[in-house]
């Protein structure tokens, strides 16, 4: 084995555990995870819904040209946000 090889292998061997180790970490605390997020279960369907209804909003929006309106509106309002991005 040549030395390009070894190292393509160890490279090759450092992407794979970086691709696995998060969804390895994700599976060992997915469990306590969950069970500090039970009692939020009541306010899933209402965000949902509050989610759904801002993606409509922002279609509709988009779709008659207002969007950009709005956009200057905020950035007249907050300028803050025109260091975002």
């Amino acid at each position: 084995m040549s030395e390009t090889e070894g190292a393509g292998i160890a490279l090759l061997a450092i992407y794979s555990a970086g691709l696995g180790l998060p969804f390895l970490l994700s599976a060992i605390f997915t469990d306590g995870l969950v069970r500090h997020l039970r009692p939020m279960r009541r306010l899933g369907m209402a965000f949902r819904v509050l989610a759904g209804g801002v993606m409509m909003a922002m279609g509709a929006l988009m779709i008659t040209g207002y969007m950009s309106i709005l956009s200057f509106w905020l950035l007249d309002r907050f300028p803050i946000l025109a260091r975002i991005g």
